[in-house]
């Protein structure tokens, strides 16, 4: 993996010329245990100052302020051209303005960065499983299209999740997702049920025509350098971080 050369150590990715894209993880930050240390989570019971710090952190990575939602495992996509007075409740952002980096947070479910660098247009995406089955990679899809973006020339980059040799499941709850995404069906490392979110993310952004995808094979369920809920659920939040290239 490459990390930038920044005080903060964040993966990189590569979504075209000029696009600064990459996931935190967490390491970085003055959050204390058990949130220690980059954690970008407003609502799980952090110290709110620290909270700022870290996402002020981030923001100095990108280069440009960091809009983020109020994520809701649903559909709902918001494009912004500046910083929004409050979170819109949705989960997957859109930017067409190099000044406005967008973020999602998460601590199991599937951070999905997306851009085109042609159109300028870049999108950071939350898909949990409700989120996955309701579409909102489709919708993101959709929007930046709406906004000037080929879908041909959209890259992608699947973060770290929690994998499907970790998401166990009840037996009719799999059956019931891979209904819609059959991808997702997987099973643990010992031999139960589970689904393989990340796996569903890739086999739809390759249906809707996304060419370049990449996709992380991190855990964050046996990964410690990243948060997640399923191991411990009093945690932090890590972010997935896009900014539009200069024009």
């Amino acid at each position: 993996m490459a990390y930038g050369d920044d005080e903060l150590p964040v993966e990189l990715v590569d979504l075209g010329p000029g696009v600064r894209a990459g996931f935190t993880t967490r390491a970085g930050g003055v959050s204390r245990e058990p949130y220690a240390s980059l954690d970008l989570g407003v609502a799980v019971g952090d110290d709110p100052a620290a909270v700022r710090d870290n996402r002020a952190r981030v923001e100095r990575w990108a280069g440009a302020p960091v809009a983020y939602g109020r994520q809701v495992h649903g559909r709902a996509v918001a494009v912004v051209e500046a910083p929004p007075a409050e979170p819109p409740e949705v989960d997957a952002l859109v930017s067409v303005s190099p000044d406005l980096a967008v973020a999602v947070v998460v601590a199991d479910c599937v951070p999905v960065l997306l851009a085109d660098p042609v159109a300028g247009v870049v999108a950071a995406v939350h898909a949990g499983r409700r989120g996955l089955v309701a579409g909102v990679v489709q919708a993101t899809l959709e929007a930046m299209v709406g906004r000037g973006a080929a879908t041909d020339r959209i890259r992608a980059a699947v973060g770290p999740a929690i994998a499907g040799a970790s998401y166990e499941v009840p037996a009719e709850l799999r059956e019931e997702v891979a209904a819609v995404v059959p991808a997702t069906w997987s099973t643990t490392s010992w031999g139960t049920p589970s689904l393989d979110l990340p796996a569903g993310v890739r086999a739809i952004l390759e249906q809707e025509g996304v060419r370049r995808v990449s996709v992380s094979t991190r855990d964050t369920f046996t990964d410690d350098d990243l948060f997640s809920f399923r191991r411990s659920s009093v945690t932090g939040r890590f972010g997935a971080v896009v900014r539009p290239p200069e024009r």
